[in-house]
């Protein structure tokens, strides 16, 4: 495991830090530090316009191939990328699902017609990607999606029913990678396929969920009778369990490592207060900061080791432990904000009554431990698949 740079690292890191505070700035002022977790709502029409930014300097994409459009840097420079982007208190990415997840997906497992046709729009920040997983019976249980698809074959055309829920940014997105049940009568992991689906289409309804916080960056998506191309197929029908296992790899990659530094940034800020307000000479505020602070390098160094192996979506034993790890930490950090602020915690200024940064950390975060895979579901995961434990028993059906 490398845990420092080179000299040529840090005069790359430079590089970065110069480009972000030249760009960030003027019409992208407003936007630093905005549109993470829990404000994804915000600026949406900018934060574009940042990612065609972006796409002007060759930051997008960084770790792809060239051949693919992107830089091919080094593990190591992508991490120093996506440190100093956080740092500098670059927007939350609009183009995160399609450079970190969708993009990499087809990489691998996509045709080159596909490749052609569709890197290119995430490369250049113009194409924005949602991902089409959970189901309101099928949550952190993939492997019980219910929604279908059938192949039309007079059209040539893929033909999709049913439901998805807690769809980031749909209503903001181009495309969906869509997990679909393609073989009639199949169950579990078996008869599903990885489709890529236009959103505007008149079949496909996208609903808002409003949240603790009173923001809807999550959607329920629709399809009736959705239709996309049979070219749109990633890999073999019937092979969307293992295409869906990969990139959940992909998922646990080098931004990462930037999620951290947004951490980190709130970290500092509760720090900060705690010095001012007089909270940190409390001892158990105190031990509290410093177990937090404990816990987000213990976050970094799994995270480059995990980032030592195969770069292919496999989900080494390292990786199985990350979503249980910082979501529980990040959960722990809304409540201590709180702890930190004390009063001052339950109040808003004045009309129209916003929510501070923390006050929507400390809410947000409830949900941590849930999307993306519950934290009863990752022990799970990190019992059966990296230690080898029996598995959970299951009823008989």
């Amino acid at each position: 495991m490398k845990i420092g740079f080179s000299e040529q690292d840090e005069g790359f890191r430079q590089e970065v830090a110069d480009w972000m505070a030249a760009n960030l700035c003027v019409e992208f002022e407003p936007l630093r530090f905005r549109g993470g977790p829990g404000d994804e709502h915000s600026f949406p029409e900018e934060r574009k316009a940042w990612e065609r930014k972006l796409a002007e300097g060759r930051w997008t994409c960084v770790g792809w191939s060239p051949a693919h459009g992107g830089r091919g840097l080094s593990i190591s420079q992508q991490v120093i990328f996506h440190e100093e982007y956080a740092r500098a208190g670059g927007p939350g990415r609009m183009g995160h699902i399609g450079e970190g997840l969708a993009g990499p997906t087809i990489a691998a497992f996509g045709t080159e017609e596909q490749k052609r046709r569709l890197l290119p729009g995430i490369v250049s920040g113009k194409a924005f990607w949602c991902q089409g997983y959970s189901e309101p019976g099928a949550g952190s249980d993939l492997a019980n999606v219910k929604t279908r698809a059938v192949l039309d074959e007079t059209t040539g055309e893929w033909v999709i029913n049913g439901q998805k829920v807690w769809t980031s940014l749909a209503h903001e997105s181009d495309w969906c990678f869509v997990i679909a049940r393609t073989e009639a009568g199949s169950v579990g992991h078996k008869g599903l396929s990885f489709l890529l689906v236009p959103m505007a289409q008149a079949s496909i309804s996208v609903r808002p969920i409003e949240q603790l916080t009173g923001t809807s960056e999550f959607n329920e998506v629709f399809f009736d009778d959705t239709r996309t191309a049979a070219a749109n197929i990633v890999g073999e029908p019937g092979e969307g369990w293992k295409i869906a296992m990969a990139l959940l790899g992909f998922e646990r990659g080098v931004s990462t490592l930037g999620q951290q530094m947004q951490f980190q940034n709130e970290l500092n800020e509760i720090i900060a207060i705690a010095r001012s307000n007089g909270a940190a000479r409390d001892p158990m505020l105190r031990q509290r900061l410093a177990e937090a602070w404990s816990g987000l390098r213990i976050m970094r160094y799994n995270s480059l080791r995990m980032l030592s192996g195969a770069h292919d979506g496999t989900l080494r034993k390292e990786a199985t432990i990350y979503k249980l790890f910082w979501s529980t930490w990040h959960a722990n950090l809304g409540k201590l904000a709180m702890d930190v602020l004390g009063a001052e915690a339950e109040l808003l200024e004045a009309a129209p009554y916003r929510l501070t940064r923390l006050q929507s950390l400390y809410l947000f975060s409830r949900a941590d431990t849930l999307y993306g895979g519950s934290n009863e579901i990752q022990r799970n995961i990190i019992a059966e698949r990296a230690l080898g434990m029996p598995k959970e028993p299951r009823p008989r059906t």
